[in-house]
């Protein structure tokens, strides 16, 4: 996790059905408002696993703007979407 303003990222690599690994780079609210929301720094050490909400980049490249964040134990953080279309929660 890249802790920045106007906006964070997130960096994933994700496994397909094709057993190939994609790093994808998520893009967040900007660091104080994801504080705000509830993040916390330690929240995503390096292996955490994650369901992400938001949507792909338009040109198709592995890059979203994402909504929120599901953890397993169902913790759930809202990201501060930049995109218009994000729940406002």
């Amino acid at each position: 996790m890249k802790w920045s303003n106007p906006h964070g990222w997130i960096y994933i690599d994700v496994t397909g059905s094709d057993g190939k690994t994609v790093n994808w780079a998520l893009e967040t609210g900007g660091a104080n408002a994801l504080y705000r929301r509830g993040w916390r720094k330690e929240d995503l050490p390096a292996g955490t696993v994650l369901v992400v909400e938001g949507w792909q980049a338009r040109n198709g490249t592995p890059t979203a703007n994402v909504s929120s964040i599901t953890f397993t134990d169902g913790k759930r953080l809202f990201a501060g979407s930049s995109n218009t279309e994000a729940p406002q929660q």
